[in-house]
């Protein structure tokens, strides 16, 4: 029986940082509307605020995931 190949280093580079994006996006849109709100943003500023956070949290997390993916590699 042959076994499946497995997936190449920068595969698994790309599925962290993926992996991390997601997380990173939906943890600072709960953070970022939480503390927009408390702030009192309404409408368009709020959702270009929230959106301007899911993005840099989003990217920030899914460095740090593939970095830390491409060590183990």
């Amino acid at each position: 029986m042959q076994r499946a190949p497995q997936p190449s280093c920068f595969d698994r580079v790309k599925v962290g940082f993926m992996i991390g994006f997601a997380v990173g996006m939906s943890s600072a849109g709960l953070f970022g509307t939480y503390s927009a709100l408390r702030y009192g943003l309404r409408g368009r500023e709020l959702m270009s605020s929230v959106g301007k956070l899911m993005l840099q949290g989003g990217g920030t997390f899914g460095v740090f995931m593939s970095v830390g993916t491409a060590i183990r590699c």
